[in-house]
């Protein structure tokens, strides 16, 4: 062992506080030039302002804080992702765990085509968009089959697409951590770096719940960070209150809520800092959205994690 090898120095997260009630996936993206959160509106018995009578998906534009466009009428567990014009969004058809993924697309933001696939009999819950010498790559949280999940509650699977619309799973070895729970992913590429950085979630004992990292060039073999946790739960930050307009009855909701979970983790750059959001709460319904911010790239920020010779 090379003792005189530096160990990786934990890059710097500041959090900035909460932001909003209720809301666990989201996804901030920069596009033609412009900031915007994407957000899982969950339906209406996990989020009481939600009145359409479906869960579905929105992008805010954090200039204004403003709803520019809604999609994908019940459909779950949405993602945003773009790349050269277009805005994708995917998200679980009907249910959680439902066999049918959604891929949305649009040049403005306002007209959403929109491309289904199946896998017959899989249970697919979150999932993650990156792409990588010209291949996209969709990472799959998912539960079953058996033969694909392993025994943990949940494992990583993948597909891939030329298009973003004719999809092909990958072969079975090519899967995340089997052995044991993971959840809450997200997966990021960079050019000139062979990596897929996965950030996902771990249980603790006790029922806790941490943000972690891994990579890997191939979708088969993962390099954990030797400074694992990415984001730990801590009240004390979580529950600074980062948004003025939170009502004084979500600031009491805050204040007595129960934090054991930093999850659901995505980050995108803008202006040369990495924008961060996560949720946080209890894990079983009483949760809340965050943000924070990194300092630097996101391959700056990812990529610190690890041993860089």
């Amino acid at each position: 062992m090379d003792f005189r090898k530096r160990a990786p120095k934990k890059p710097i997260i500041r959090k900035l506080g909460t932001i909003a009630c209720d809301f666990v996936e989201a996804t901030p993206i920069a596009y033609k030039e412009k900031l915007y959160r994407f957000e899982y509106v969950r339906p209406k018995k996990s989020n009481p302002a939600n009145d359409t009578g479906s869960s579905y998906f929105h992008f805010v534009d954090l200039s204004d804080n403003s709803v520019v466009t809604e999609l994908g009428k019940n459909h779950h567990l949405g993602c945003a992702y773009t790349d050269g014009e277009f805005m994708y969004a995917s998200g679980i058809r009907d249910t959680w765990g439902g066999d049918t993924f959604t891929i949305f697309r649009s040049s403005d933001l306002t007209v959403w085509e929109e491309f289904p696939t199946t896998f017959p009999g899989w249970s697919i819950f979150n999932t993650g968009i990156c792409k990588m010498n010209g291949i996209y790559t969709l990472l799959m949280e998912i539960d079953s089959p058996v033969e694909e999940a392993g025994t943990s509650p949940f494992t990583f699977r993948f597909a891939q697409s030329d298009d973003m619309i004719n999809w092909r799973l990958t072969p079975s070895d090519c899967v995340f951590q089997k052995d044991r729970y993971a959840g809450g992913p997200a997966i990021y590429t960079f050019p000139h770096d062979p990596n897929y950085y996965v950030l996902y979630l771990e249980a603790l004992p006790g029922g806790f719940y941490t943000t972690c990292i891994a990579r890997g060039t191939d979708l088969k073999t993962w390099e954990y960070s030797p400074v694992n946790p990415v984001l730990m739960y801590d009240a004390a930050e979580d529950k600074r209150i980062a948004n003025p307009f939170l009502t004084l009855a979500e600031r009491e909701r805050i204040e007595f809520a129960h934090d054991v979970n930093n999850s659901d983790m995505e980050l995108c750059e803008w202006n040369g800092q990495t924008i961060i959001t996560y949720s946080w709460g209890n894990q079983h319904g009483n949760e809340f959205l965050a943000e924070a911010v990194y300092d630097g790239t996101p391959h700056e920020f990812l990529s610190g994690f690890f041993y860089n010779d």
